[in-house]
């Protein structure tokens, strides 16, 4: 451990230490991200990484150099405040990369990513080498080697549909027996009309496929009377 410590007999070696420590955490980790073409790549990692040591270091030199006064004086310290502040601003910075369309919602893996490693940021500006060592081996394990097991994990696909039609009230029957007889689940269903042009658009959200089916779904939605526009995504 590197606590508030020399290393080598220089303090100043002992920082850059820690610093080096997290910028190659916080790489190894941004690397990952930075190859499945994620927001928060190789170099928002490593600044979140080192900007947390810092911090920490920053928290930690406080305590050292006022560690002389006594219960009697009037200042009062708690480098644990700088910690916390840490992981509230990270939550900011990760709300930034959360995207929602429609069912769907992407960046939350990237966003996890951020809090981790400001938390092996924090760990090694605190000199906590061993806890930083085995959380960046537990991050790299969990979006590396965990990743292989999603084609073999059977899980809900959710695809949002928008249908844009002549105005006729047949066709929400339509759809939904479409729907029925493909063995689809409706999660969700909107719609509205325009009746100066006498259009209704329907959005619908549908899942339980197994497979990719937005381009069959969307020929076979075409064939009925009156549609004009079918959007998938």
């Amino acid at each position: 451990m590197l606590y508030g410590h020399t290393l080598l007999g220089s303090y100043e070696l002992a920082i850059l230490v820690k610093l080096l420590l997290a910028a190659l955490a916080g790489g190894l980790v941004g690397l990952e991200r930075e190859k499945h073409g994620r927001p928060a790549g190789l170099r928002t990692n490593i600044l979140v990484s080192v900007g947390a040591c810092t911090m920490m270091v920053v928290s930690e030199a406080f305590f050292l150099k006022y560690e002389g006064l006594d219960v009697q004086s009037v200042l009062r310290l708690d480098p644990s405040r700088t910690a916390a502040q840490i992981v509230t601003g990270i939550g900011f910075l990760g709300a930034g990369v959360i995207l929602k369309e429609g069912a769907s919602v992407r960046g939350l893996t990237s966003a996890a990513t951020l809090w981790v490693v400001a938390g092996l940021g924090m760990a090694f500006g605190m000199g906590h080498i061993s806890l930083g060592v085995i959380s960046t081996a537990l991050a790299l394990i969990s979006l590396t080697l965990l990743k292989k097991l999603d084609p073999v994990m059977k899980k809900d696909r959710f695809l949002t549909v928008t249908v844009t039609a002549e105005n006729r009230e047949s066709l929400n029957d339509e759809l939904l027996t479409l729907l029925e007889k493909r063995g689809l689940v409706l999660a969700d269903l909107s719609s509205h009309v325009d009746v100066a042009n006498q259009e209704i658009f329907f959005q619908m959200v549908v899942t339980q496929q197994q497979k990719r089916i937005g381009r069959e779904l969307t020929q076979a939605i075409l064939q009925f009377n009156g549609v004009k526009k079918v959007h998938y995504h």
